[in-house]
């Protein structure tokens, strides 16, 4: 694949940068179809390659030895993921699997590198991409040290909202993630996330359908969250 073909697919790691930036290069690229449920590769896998979606959405989850899904993350479209594994060479210590039937784009750990070694710009973009995860991996695990099942569900739709445009009065979240995968989420059960979601539907502060979230009220959501989810919404808003 050309540098011109890569252009195409308007890769945010990419924007910016012409065809002599990458001119020389060996891209190591190729295009992936996933089915519904599709495993791209598991936890412990020793592959080391890294993916970029084009359409369709993928789940990073976590299986425990007692059999229960935890689910880390759900990926925009244009999102690249497994730079992990592709850095250190270790086996995943997570699965990613397709939820819907999906396009990825996938690059060899090699021309990876190599790009990250001699392209400045993506160099600071992937640094700037591993700092941002750390500094949310710091506020969910105090999340979940310090809030209730509700204000976590509260926060997540906070989150959510700011990933699909904004966190502002009728905000729709389509495609929504099911209670289960909320459940996953935050570290919470199935049951206690639809009672948290009812109670947010009674309350105004949204309005709930399948795969669909309207926001109605955020300030509700954020209601006796303190500082740390006040924090948050700030970031959300920006």
């Amino acid at each position: 694949m050309t540098p011109a073909q890569l252009f195409t697919y308007d890769l945010p790691l990419f924007a910016g940068l012409t065809e002599t930036d990458l001119e020389g290069f060996d891209l190591g690229l190729s295009e992936l179809s996933l089915q519904p449920w599709q495993t791209i590769f598991d936890q412990d896998d020793a592959s080391n390659d890294l993916y970029f979606l084009l359409s369709g959405a993928l789940l990073a989850v976590l299986w425990t030895s007692e059999g229960r899904e935890i689910v880390f993350s759900r990926f925009r479209i244009g999102a690249y993921f497994g730079e992990l594994a592709a850095f250190d060479g270790v086996p995943r210590s997570l699965a990613v699997v397709a939820k819907t039937e999906a396009r990825v784009l996938v690059m060899k750990r090699k021309s990876f590198l190599k790009l990250f070694n001699e392209v400045p710009l993506i160099r600071e973009r992937v640094a700037l991409e591993l700092v941002s995860r750390i500094r949310i991996l710091t506020l969910r695990n105090l999340e979940m040290t310090t809030l209730t099942v509700e204000q976590r569900v509260g926060a997540y739709l906070l989150r959510l909202a700011a990933e699909h445009g904004g966190v502002t009065t009728g905000a729709v979240i389509e495609n929504a993630p099911t209670h289960a995968e909320i459940a996953g989420s935050i570290g919470a059960n199935r049951e206690m996330v639809s009672r948290s979601i009812s109670k947010f539907a009674k309350r105004g502060a949204i309005k709930s359908s399948r795969q669909r979230i309207e926001i109605c009220d955020p300030e509700t959501l954020t209601e006796e969250l303190g500082d740390v989810m006040s924090r948050e919404y700030d970031l959300a808003k920006t």
